[in-house]
């Protein structure tokens, strides 16, 4: 008995009958360069929803923003010194004011919490103040918290402020200073490697705040393993993609070492399952 032979419909490859090869490779090229683009935003969503569903901000470090600010403006920097691909410029363009957003959320949830803080204090002392009778009022020592800010330059609370303009006027003031000092050494290689090395070397320890604070408090509670879990499956590609895209060095290098962090995050998840956060 024959065989019978089965054949896909020719109805079926039509839409593909005008691809190529080097059309195919093309398009899985934009592919890769959209998730380049995009794909650093992403991990953030979770920890974004979860601060802004729960109103509590306490177990993400916002040292992990200024990390990233500081890396992706020095990337910016670099790439007027030494061209790189423009995906990796988009990126860093779109992260500065993904991490401007995630910081203003934390600013205006803590800042919300002392406000009813601070009023369920007031309420609670005016109870206690009631006089006994033939007894002199209690004194009641009200301690308020003083508003920080940047113009302050109080190295104790730096990154630390209560509103949300001082992180933009810091944000401002470090990419025109450092802005100038790039214009100024354009022509010197040295200079411009250097910047490279400190925007990746920036972003490589991007976990190091959260894993920081994870072991200060001897738990991960309120930090959101999503985020985490999208930030090694996001640093295991980007760290290839360089690889096969042969960017310089400073790249892939700090790449791995980034993945390395990642995968220590992840240990402290499992060591910590099932403690409490220390208040």
């Amino acid at each position: 008995m024959p065989t019978p032979d089965y054949m896909i419909p020719a109805v079926l490859l039509e839409p593909f009958s005008g691809l190529t090869m080097p059309s195919l490779l093309e398009m899985i090229s934009i592919g890769c360069q959209g998730a380049m683009i995009f794909g650093g935003v992403i991990p953030f969503i979770p920890q974004y929803l979860d601060i802004k569903r729960s109103g509590n901000a306490d177990g993400f470090s916002t040292f992990v923003c200024l990390n990233l600010l500081i890396a992706n403006i020095l990337r910016i920097l670099f790439w007027f010194g030494r061209h790189f691909e423009l995906p990796l410029l988009a990126q860093s363009i779109i992260m500065v004011f993904t991490m401007l957003a995630l910081t203003e959320i934390c600013v205006r949830v803590k800042h919300k919490g002392e406000i009813v803080a601070s009023k369920e204090h007031k309420f609670s002392d005016s109870l206690s103040a009631q006089p006994i009778k033939g007894e002199a009022p209690p004194r009641i020592n009200r301690t308020i918290s003083p508003v920080r800010k940047f113009v302050d330059f109080d190295r104790a609370y730096f990154w630390k402020w209560t509103y949300f303009e001082s992180y933009v006027q810091f944000t401002v003031v470090f990419t025109v200073l450092v802005g100038l000092t790039t214009w100024l050494f354009l022509d010197n290689m040295y200079y411009v490697e250097t910047i490279g090395f400190l925007a990746v070397f920036a972003e490589a320890m991007l976990g190091a705040p959260q894993f920081h604070r994870n072991f200060i408090n001897k738990s991960t509670h309120g930090m959101s393993k999503k985020m985490v879990a999208m930030w090694t499956c996001g640093d295991c590609f980007k760290t290839g993609y360089f690889i096969v895209r042969h960017a310089p060095a400073q790249f892939w290098i700090c790449g791995m070492l980034q993945v390395g962090i990642d995968i220590s995050i992840f240990l402290q998840v499992y060591c910590y399952r099932n403690k409490a956060a220390i208040s």
